[in-house]
């Protein structure tokens, strides 16, 4: 009997965190991370999105390749809450759709002659790379390009859309979202994520202005906007703070991680210091959640498997925070040891299984590359 009532009160907790948290505005004095999410007017988040809430990791990822209008546009008709975009520059400016400014995994740049001489190799954040980066070319270069899956080895059969589609500029995917809104009669919500923003900054390129002059003019700046804004880089979430009131989500790998602005300034706190009741206050003072890796969460134990939760959640909702953790994958590769069916890394596992251990949790939201399965777990949840 209390399994079955456990869904509805958490449907009651996640309303409680997004109730609770308390973040500044420009000035504007204390407003609930409720109110920063849309509530009011309008209906507002609280009403319009349910707890927990799917975000289409790069869209469908799962089933075509990420960050194309055929991944975005399968994870909003699957019915994800909300679709993710992560965002770079080209060397003009402009701000493009793909995971990372390396682009030689998930375009076709090195089948193009013409381009052969942008090969080079940077310092990314730390990591040297060798391939093709968007920095290095126009708006007008990179659509010459097309897309294809990133991972072919794991998703052959996503592999058969490559090529299909072009690299979607953010202008067009605020575009393509009011054409969706008006057509289903409802708000398309986003989940806009700015990537390596110091890194761009240092090259002239800085993110956070170009994301809130485009978002100024769709209309999507203020605190009942339907998007999040998400970064590694607490610094470029205060910065965006500065410039828009949309809600905002700080994103946070592994516990022994450093952002790496905390890198370049020299700051030693990890993310484990980010996780305590004192991290978490900080946080809730220029953001309305935090968006950590499933291992923050429910760690594994040194054979792969699915540990004790921790407190990160009780200890979030209790600083006024949602949770937006990511990525709940199908595939065997991805899963804990323990819910991964037969032998084949490519096979799918227990993924039901695992995305209602999280969702066990109490969070209040999930990514996936999978937002069918993971809609299909949530739904027990969102029971009252």
């Amino acid at each position: 009997m209390q399994k079955r009532q456990q869904p509805g009160r958490r449907m009651v907790l996640g309303a409680a965190a997004l109730g609770a948290g308390a973040a500044v505005f420009g000035g504007a004095g204390q407003a609930s991370a409720r109110e920063a999410a849309g509530a009011g007017a309008s209906g507002g988040a609280a009403r319009e999105l349910p707890v927990p809430l799917i975000v289409g990791h790069r869209g469908a990822s799962g089933y075509r390749p990420e960050h194309t209008f055929g991944s975005y546009q399968l994870a909003l008709d699957m019915g994800a809450d909300v679709i993710e975009q992560d965002l770079v520059p080209t060397k003009d400016g402009h701000l493009v759709c793909r995971h990372e400014n390396d682009i030689t995994a998930t375009t076709d740049v090195s089948a193009h002659p013409e381009f052969a001489d942008r090969k080079t190799t940077k310092t990314v954040d730390g990591v040297k790379l060798t391939g093709w980066f968007t920095e290095d070319f126009t708006l007008a270069e990179l659509k010459t390009l097309r897309a294809k899956e990133r991972i072919p080895g794991t998703r052959q059969h996503n592999t058969l859309y490559d090529g299909q589609w072009e690299v979607p500029s953010f202008e067009e995917v605020l575009q393509w979202a009011e054409r969706e809104g008006r057509r289903r009669g409802r708000r398309v919500w986003l989940h806009i994520e700015t990537k390596h923003p110091t890194y761009f900054r240092k090259l002239g390129l800085g993110l956070e202005e170009r994301v809130a002059k485009a978002l100024r003019a769709h209309g999507r700046h203020r605190r009942n906007s339907p998007n999040f804004l998400q970064s590694f880089e607490p610094g470029s979430i205060q910065r965006l703070g500065r410039l828009v009131d949309c809600p905002k989500v700080v994103l946070l790998s592994t516990l022994d991680s450093r952002p790496w602005d905390f890198v370049e300034a020299g700051d030693p706190r990890k993310v484990a210091d980010l996780v305590t009741p004192e991290g978490l206050a900080w946080i809730a003072g220029f953001a309305e959640g935090i968006g950590p890796d499933l291992t923050v969460i429910i760690p594994r134990d040194k054979d792969g498997r699915l540990g004790t939760p921790t407190s990160v959640v009780k200890d979030a909702h209790a600083a006024g925070l949602v949770l937006h953790p990511y990525t709940v994958r199908n595939e065997n590769s991805f899963l804990p040891a323990d819910f991964r069916r037969g032998t084949d890394p490519t096979a799918y596992g227990d993924a039901l299984g695992v995305f209602k251990a999280y969702l066990g949790t109490g969070i209040d939201g999930l990514f996936s590359d999978n937002p069918d399965t993971a809609l299909l777990a949530a739904a027990e949840f969102r029971k009252r």
